[in-house]
């Protein structure tokens, strides 16, 4: 892992960071922030997922976590959306697929499968690369432990459904071929009906939010999915539609604080 930048931020730094990946076959850029008590001892970590058309550097410079995280102790990475510059035909002539569009799916379908394998590149090969760098920092207990490999969960504005609307049918077809049936394993909704056991997460959505309008998030099918199947106990899965705002770092911005929050009290549990 090698560190290209150190960026003073509340308190922390914000390291710019790159490494030769196997699972994308390239490059990786991501962004790493240690609040000041990875200073003195091991602090949780959470990964910030961003969405379409994004790289590692969005959310680290527009989306305001890093202030949450110094208050609470708690590590931020942010890595990449997709890998770069594999050359393979058509990768970079959408918004919605390829370049900046991984969707955090292993791709099955050629060309895809030449380097698109950002599921593995997020649950294994990163944790593993940064834990390597800065395990001394970094409290991976949680994170490479499985099952339970994850502590806490939320989202801004997600695909909530990806079955069921044109990006996620045009990702999922393109990556993991026509069969809907391998959809399942990679959508919230579907994964949700199955889920043993009481799910808490933290979902924001604007109402302004043009993309919700348009029928891609779904929101309301994630909830009702939840309900039905029992994951959903007392509330525990909040979606909270946010007047007025829309799909921007404005938005998210604004709720920063909340999530952090949110990851850092089950995080520390």
């Amino acid at each position: 892992m090698q560190t290209n930048a150190t960026i003073a931020s509340f308190g922390g730094k914000l390291l710019k960071l790159s490494h030769d990946a196997t699972s994308t076959n390239c490059t990786m850029n991501l962004n790493l922030y240690l609040p000041p008590q990875a200073q003195t001892s091991k602090v949780p970590v959470l990964i910030y997922l961003s969405g379409l058309t994004c790289t590692g550097d969005n959310c680290a410079e527009k989306g305001f976590f890093q202030h949450g995280a110094s208050q609470h102790g708690v590590a931020i990475v942010y890595p990449d959306t997709s890998p770069r510059g594999l050359k393979i035909a058509g990768e970079d002539d959408s918004y919605d697929f390829g370049s900046g569009a991984g969707f955090y799916v292993d791709a099955t379908q050629e060309p895809w499968s030449r380097g698109y394998k950002m599921e593995s590149y997020i649950t294994e090969e990163m944790p593993k690369a940064l834990f390597s760098s800065f395990g001394k920092q970094l409290d991976g207990s949680r994170f490479l432990k499985n099952p339970g490999k994850y502590k806490s969960v939320s989202a801004f504005a997600p695909i909530a459904n990806p079955s069921n609307c044109p990006w996620g049918e045009k990702a999922f077809s393109g990556y993991l071929g026509s069969d809907k049936s391998k959809w399942a394993a990679h959508d919230a909704t579907e994964l949700v009906k199955k889920w043993n056991g009481t799910l808490e997460t933290l979902i924001d959505v604007g109402t302004g939010d043009n993309f919700y309008k348009q029928g891609q998030l779904l929101p309301e099918n994630f909830m009702k999915a939840a309900k039905e199947s029992g994951a959903d106990k007392n509330g525990s899965v909040k979606l909270r539609m946010q007047p007025d705002y829309d799909h921007s770092y404005y938005f998210m911005s604004s709720f920063a604080d909340e999530h952090v929050a949110w990851a850092a009290e089950r995080l520390k549990r």
